[in-house]
């Protein structure tokens, strides 16, 4: 194998790939990088087994091969590499050089055969979503994934495939985000998906928001494709439950708030709140939020902020650190607060937000101490 290429190409095309490759493996070719010569350059891929990350990028190849290079060491080289053309070769087995201006280095690769192969995904039943959107979705609900092993299934972002629609859920039992946007009609079957968040981190990163997605699914995998580069995961297997049922129809009291505000009082309050419970409480009433705060060992503070309410007075107490992170990811100045009571899930909406798409989180009360 022997191909020439730019230092940006090379740069760009391992910095796509890298985020793939396993911190610490008993598997010593996944900290490797697959290199393989293709009819438009080379292609670069890397897994950890749950995830696989392959890119293509432009280069002069010589003689077609492929090989796997630690993946640490490449990186390092190529950072420091001076503005010239990359030249990599590999002899026989193993041997890979790399020589750009007057620098030159010899790695030791691994044969391409001990590489994993990539999981078998049938694209001719793909859907086709447009990056963006997907984003838009990704960025709106992966914050509130459970990471407590206990329940497995809370560790996946639900994603509902429908012919017009496509939403996201996430929760950890104790908040929820769930968001739809609609899509033009698709000839692919409808379909409920259940994602690790680490492999939505890499379509966000990797994937330019003007792209169109191909996406299709495996037995138990899910591949995405562009033209140049494709992800596959591993699928979160089992159901998810039904959060329809928590999402309450009947809350009859609101709050309209303004973001900055309400993100400023909570921030203060949180200073002096417990740091197991994190919990506030926050009374309501017509024209006026207050908040107050008692941590037995450490002191107590107060707050209030003027705001729209409409509804009976009302004490709740909540987890100011999951209000503070739902209220980061509303996209409007001002937001909608619903309540029915003090034991009762509470909603949070963007107020005022002309959007096609549908948004909303729901953060479970905390029972206030008397």
């Amino acid at each position: 194998m022997r191909f020439t290429i730019s230092r940006e190409k090379l740069q760009e095309g391992l910095a796509a790939v890298t985020a793939a490759v396993p911190a610490k493996t008993t598997l010593p070719v996944l900290a490797n990088l697959l290199v393989e010569t293709t009819e438009r350059g080379i292609r670069l891929s890397a897994t950890d087994l749950d995830i696989a990350v392959s890119t293509e990028v432009s280069a002069d190849v010589e003689s077609a091969g492929s090989i796997t290079i630690p993946a640490k060491k490449l990186s390092e080289i190529a950072r420091e590499l001076p503005p010239s053309p990359v030249k990599i070769s590999a002899s026989g087995e193993q041997r890979v050089t790399l020589e750009c201006g007057r620098s030159k280095f010899k790695l030791l690769g691994l044969p391409r055969d001990e590489f994993p192969t990539f999981p078998s995904v049938r694209f001719n039943e793909s859907w086709r979503v447009k990056s963006g959107e997907l984003q838009k979705l990704i960025s709106h609900t992966a914050f509130a994934v459970s990471t407590e092993e206990s329940r497995p299934i809370l560790n996946g972002v639900l994603w509902e495939l429908r012919d017009d629609k496509m939403r996201m859920v996430a929760t950890n039992g104790h908040r929820l985000a769930k968001m739809e946007v609609p899509v033009e009609s698709s000839s692919a079957p409808a379909g409920d998906l259940i994602i690790p968040p680490k492999a939505l981190d890499q379509i966000k990163r990797l994937f330019p928001a003007e792209e169109e997605l191909e996406i299709a699914r495996g037995d138990n995998h899910l591949g995405f494709r562009s033209p140049f580069t494709s992800v596959f995961t591993r699928l979160v297997e089992g159901p998810y439950p039904n959060y329809e049922q928590v999402i309450p129809k009947d809350n009859d009291r609101y709050c309209i708030a303004d973001k900055g505000a309400l993100t400023g009082a909570l921030k203060r309050m949180s200073v002096i709140a417990s740091d197991q419970t994190h919990r506030i409480k926050m009374s309501f009433n017509t024209g006026m939020l207050k908040f107050s705060v008692t941590t037995p060992d450490l002191g107590e503070a107060q707050d209030e902020l003027p705001v729209q309410y409409n509804g009976d007075q009302l004490d709740i107490g909540f987890n100011a650190t999951y209000l503070l992170e739902i209220l980061r990811y509303m996209p409007t100045e001002q937001v909608r607060l619903t309540f029915k009571a003090p034991e009762r899930a509470a909603t949070i909406e963007p107020e005022g937000w002309d959007d096609p798409a549908k948004y909303l989180c729901l953060v479970m009360p905390l029972r206030l101490m008397d």
